[in-house]
């Protein structure tokens, strides 16, 4: 049976048979018997990671280890609150920062720590939901991820697509006013000042 460590657009932890494109961390949510408890993160630095790196090898969900979490591509985990892994990603982590930064208006990018508390609050509301806003559909930058009727959409060379476990659906006009947007908000503005994620290859070009 498949692991409860799939991640969707809505940070949702569940179990789902695709492995996806991404590795991510929250801590260790999982117990002895790999089962997922009721957090749903032991930190704020949430990141995303490679599936290899340095030829490492993991047990995934070892007793007391992290617990190895899943995205279908980098802007399923951006919706989910995570950001590049300033390891195994070092280089997307640095753009990521210098984009943060630059869509925040900072004379610099922050520091790991000012980052992960600042994503911290855009991602987490009120009962610890994720917190999700409304803005013009038309006006939000490609690698941003929107619910439409309770389903998740991921905008995208001007429209926008239809997210699954195993990929994005057809391009759809995107809706003609404001949008329920997944992506925390300090990462659609770092999306928008030019911090392009990597998407799963059924979004296309």
């Amino acid at each position: 049976m498949p692991l409860h460590n799939r991640v969707t657009p809505f940070g949702e932890i569940v179990a789902d048979p695709s492995r996806g494109t991404l590795m991510g961390n929250r801590g260790i949510l999982h117990n002895e018997w790999g089962e997922l408890g009721l957090a749903r993160w032991r930190h704020p630095n949430w990141v995303a990671c490679l599936l290899d790196f340095r030829g490492r090898q993991r047990m995934v969900m070892a007793p007391r280890h992290y617990t190895e979490l899943f995205f279908l591509d980098e802007a399923t985990a951006l919706a989910a609150g995570h950001r590049p892994c300033a390891e195994c990603r070092n280089a997307d982590y640095r753009r990521f920062r210098a984009a943060f930064a630059q869509g925040h208006g900072l004379d610099q990018p922050p520091a790991a720590k000012d980052l992960d508390a600042r994503l911290h609050a855009d991602r987490v509301g009120p009962g610890r939901r994720q917190r999700t806003r409304t803005a013009p559909a038309a006006a939000l930058p490609a690698g941003t991820m929107i619910a439409v009727a309770g389903e998740p959409f991921l905008v995208w060379g001007g429209r926008m697509r239809p997210w699954s476990f195993a990929g994005y659906g057809a391009p759809q006009d995107l809706p003609a006013g404001d949008a329920e947007v997944l992506t925390p908000w300090g990462t659609v503005l770092a999306l928008g000042a030019g911090y392009v994620p990597m998407v799963h290859p059924s979004a296309g070009d």
